[in-house]
């Protein structure tokens, strides 16, 4: 039986239900968009008259990237909240969680409509001048509110904890959750001035002309900030979640605290690196925001460190011998650690990779390549989504009171091996063809049969069926899901991992908002005040909106 205490209220469970089933169900209607994407560029299929390769490509990026993300991010922090901060969600919590929720869709369902309807068949980006309906922004619109309403519902419950716990620290998941929220709404101003002041106008046609330099510039204060708001949930589940799941415990609490409160000061001034072949910038001011994105490196460093130490020792201490010994201690056949386990391995290369684009020289080579997208196919894809499908094989479990089976853990680890395996051709073939010199954003051509495209073409090949076990691998999951929903009543725990005996204690400084919320600021005035004066004062004549499709 369930004890009172085990149980989750009936309320936040539906609340976070909602959020993660509605991910799933992005998740499903992207992949279908993907999957059509890779055969098209592959030219294995032709679409319909009525379809676009750009549509899907929009409909992909958008469903997968932003929906599928916030929503399972903002599921998985409220339970977490919920389960750490008093044991359910105030009143207030819950309801600006819900108008989160209703907001986010409502801009949700707009803003697929007009997809569907080719009238925003703009990516993901929606890089100015390409013009998509006003509508369509105005439901990003409500998709950023909806998500900041959610952020809010989080730093309530967390305020409150802390006046009724007086000197007392934290629990380390909420912790990182008001890190990831704080993060998110700091980075989400620059596209909420982007879109407000710039992108509606224009679409409206209350004003002729846009300066797309300045647009660029504020939609990468949030698009880098945006791959940490995906990895920081990631991170979590890493830093507290594994450990309890292994057996072992929490290496260090403060230098978790640490290695978040790095991230959340150096992850936003750092969007001009994603502009290093911009000719209206200035290049003293790229340096200096690569210089802020190399020191991403170091938290993520620590991150590395403060995990394998937690497997190591959990190793050692049941027996392990020799160097590697411990890994045969690891639960291999359990699918709440494969899956996060893969996504860790998975983010070595990734993260390197990360350090070619953000290098000047080396980013000129990749720039607008599908070097990049095999890139964040490695860190969101791969990373970021095996850690979320680990935890949802007990999340799901937990929320509703039933059991993860022994079949559900098999099923769950081929899933994940699949998606490894389709992951390994599409992303490898991205990168090799990327380096030499296949474009990203491109329909399927081969450029009147010039000898560099015609080379190209068996990757794209690899890419499509890459993709197409991806696909296979989306159906998995969804079908996983329901059987989550319909598994053996009974208690799954929420595992919230438990701080070492032998760690330091942690500073109470790390719990100062003030101060870093105040040197991140600094941060952001130091790193962009100077350019977007410079592209404030000198606009040029500027770019009337333009339908490319």
């Amino acid at each position: 039986m369930i004890t009172e205490e085990q149980a989750f209220d009936r309320r936040d469970t539906r609340l976070v239900l909602a959020h993660i089933l509605f991910a799933f169900l992005a998740l499903l209607l992207g992949g279908v968009a993907g999957l059509l994407q890779g055969l098209v560029r592959s030219g294995s299929i032709t679409l319909p008259y009525e379809i676009g390769y750009y549509q899907l490509l929009t409909a992909h990026g958008i469903l997968m990237a932003i929906v599928f993300t916030t929503y399972f991010i903002i599921g998985f922090l409220y339970s977490g909240v919920a389960r750490t901060l008093g044991g359910q969600l105030l009143p207030i919590s819950r309801s600006l969680g819900w108008l989160g929720f209703f907001m986010m869709t409502a801009g949700t369902v707009i803003a697929t409509i007009l997809i569907l309807l080719n009238k925003a068949t703009v990516l993901y980006t929606f890089y100015a001048p390409m013009m998509a309906s006003p509508w369509f922004y105005v439901a990003l619109v409500l998709i950023v509110v909806g998500s900041w309403m959610s952020g809010f519902g989080i730093f309530i419950q967390y305020r409150y904890w802390k006046r009724t716990h007086k000197a007392k620290l934290s629990p380390l998941f909420s912790f990182m959750a008001v890190v990831t929220m704080l993060m998110w709404l700091i980075a989400t101003l620059g596209v909420a001035v982007e879109v407000l002041f710039q992108l509606i106008p224009l679409s409206f046609g209350w004003v002729e002309t846009v300066n797309v330099t300045l647009s660029r510039t504020l939609f990468w204060y949030f698009g880098h900030p945006l791959v940490y708001f995906w990895l920081l949930p990631a991170y979590i589940c890493w830093y507290v979640i594994i450990p309890k799941i292994i057996g072992g415990k929490i290496f260090s609490d403060a230098l978790a605290r640490l290695s978040f409160i790095m991230l959340l000061l150096f992850s936003i001034p750092v969007g001009l690196h994603h502009q290093l072949m911009e000719p209206g910038i200035s290049p003293v001011w790229k340096y200096v925001q690569v210089i802020l994105t190399f020191m991403v490196v170091v938290p993520s460093l620590m991150t590395a460190f403060s995990l394998f130490a937690t497997f190591e020792l959990h190793g050692r201490s049941l027996g392990a011998k020799g160097l590697f010994g411990w890994l045969k201690k690891l639960p291999w056949k359990d699918v709440r650690f494969f899956a996060p386990f893969m996504g860790m391995l998975i983010f070595i290369p990734a993260g390197a990779g990360g350090i070619i684009n953000a290098s000047d020289q080396m980013n000129a080579v990749v720039h607008n390549t599908l070097w990049v997208t095999g890139h964040f196919h490695l860190t969101v894809a791969t990373s970021v989504a095996l850690t979320f499908f680990g935890i949802t094989y007990w999340l799901i479990p937990a929320m509703t009171g039933r059991v993860l089976t022994p079949l559900l853990h098999k099923l769950g680890i081929a899933q994940t091996i699949t998606w490894l395996i389709g992951m390994f051709f599409m992303s490898s073939s991205m990168h090799t063809v990327g380096l030499l010199g296949s474009p990203r954003r491109t329909a399927f051509t081969t450029y009147q049969d010039h000898p560099d495209a015609v080379l190209w073409m068996p990757y794209h090949v690899v890419m499509a069926i890459g993709g197409t076990i991806l696909f296979i691998g989306v159906l998995m999951i969804v079908m996983n899901v329901i059987l989550l929903l319909r598994a053996p009543k009974g208690y799954t725990e929420y595992p919230i991992g438990e701080v070492t005996e032998t760690a330091e204690p942690t500073p109470a400084i790390f719990e100062k908002w003030s101060i870093w919320v105040a040197i991140l600021v600094v941060l952001i005035f130091v790193a962009y005040t100077v350019p977007v004066m410079e592209l404030l004062n000198n606009p040029g004549v500027g770019a009337k909106g333009m339908v490319t499709w």
